[in-house]
């Protein structure tokens, strides 16, 4: 899989899994102040329109308006005309749904922008001209997620971006030593995000969060590091890997332990029922009650005596 396809699955995932980190994004590109729990409606991202398919990273609705994020790993020339043939699109199929008189509202777009250098611009823009009337320029945000600081990250809960975060080094990093006193810094720096992270979800009670984004920064470093495995070795636990594996053990110690208990129980269900039926039996028969009672009391001892297989 190459470089683009991964940071593009990762920022998928994230989207689809935990939609709400989405919110504080929103929120910092475009000015708005919605409530971390606001409602949010997701689009398709593959959807059939009157120009045919289209498949976007992100399509999704807050409140009474619509949004289109894009993650870019680098910038080029061309990803303003894909911009303005999703956004047409979008706007198209919406005022087709409202129904006449038709308006075409576009969402509010952003591309976030993985890498960039000195010439990157701040938006993507074309000019579009309309017969007898004057031009006017279509635009999109992008958004430079390598200008903004891991206390910025935390500070504005930017969550969204600590996968991408190590990308800021990532001219280095092939290279570094994993001895030297610049891989000993990064080291750090991983165990303090790691550590603020788990802040704002471990100890409000959110393991499955914490799980999720520890799951795609390692994943997004993994990549970045593949060719500086004695300084992965280093970052991955630093990171949290650690943390995710004693969580797997935990996860397969109740899983088992579950597994015991049900047979447990299973076994327990089941000689009740056989011994009801069977002390029924035995008083059909004539048997004493009390040596019934007495026999059945054995019966259960024997059961508990017995190891779980």
């Amino acid at each position: 899989m190459d470089s683009s396809n991964i940071y593009d699955s990762v920022f998928k995932t994230m989207v689809h899994k935990a939609p709400k980190l989405l919110i504080p994004l929103i929120n910092e590109v475009f000015g708005r102040r919605y409530e971390i729990d606001a409602p949010i409606v997701q689009f398709n991202e593959e959807h059939e329109g009157p120009l045919g398919t289209r498949i976007s990273d992100s399509v999704f609705r807050i409140e009474d308006m619509v949004y289109h994020l894009e993650c870019q790993s680098t910038h080029d020339a061309s990803m303003v005309v894909r911009m303005i043939e999703y956004d047409f699109s979008i706007a198209l199929q919406e005022a087709l749904e409202q129904g006449a008189p038709y308006r075409m509202k576009f969402p509010s777009s952003c591309v976030l922008l993985l890498r960039h250098t000195s010439e990157t611009p701040d938006y993507l823009e074309m000019e579009v001209e309309m017969p007898d009337s004057e031009p006017f320029r279509y635009h999109a945000k992008i958004y430079k997620t390598q200008l903004v600081s891991e206390e910025e990250i935390f500070r504005r809960r930017l969550l969204i971006l600590l996968p991408f975060y190590l990308m800021r080094y990532e001219k280095e990093l092939s290279s570094l030593d994993a001895e030297s006193d610049a891989a000993a810094a990064l080291i750090r720096e991983c165990r303090e995000i790691r550590m603020r992270l788990a802040d704002l979800t471990l100890l409000q009670g959110d393991e499955l969060l914490y799980r999720q984004i520890t799951e795609l920064i390692i994943r997004v470093s993994d990549h970045l590091l593949a060719a500086n495995e004695p300084l992965n070795r280093k970052v991955r636990p630093a990171m949290g890997g650690e943390v995710l594996e004693l969580m797997d053990d935990k996860i397969e110690r109740s899983r088992k332990e579950g597994i015991q208990e049900g047979i447990a129980l299973g076994r327990q269900e089941g000689f009740e029922q056989a011994e009801s039926i069977l002390a029924e039996q035995m008083a059909a028969l004539g048997i004493n009650r009390a040596l019934i009672d007495r026999m059945m009391a054995d019966a259960a001892a024997s059961l508990k005596s017995m190891p779980h297989q």
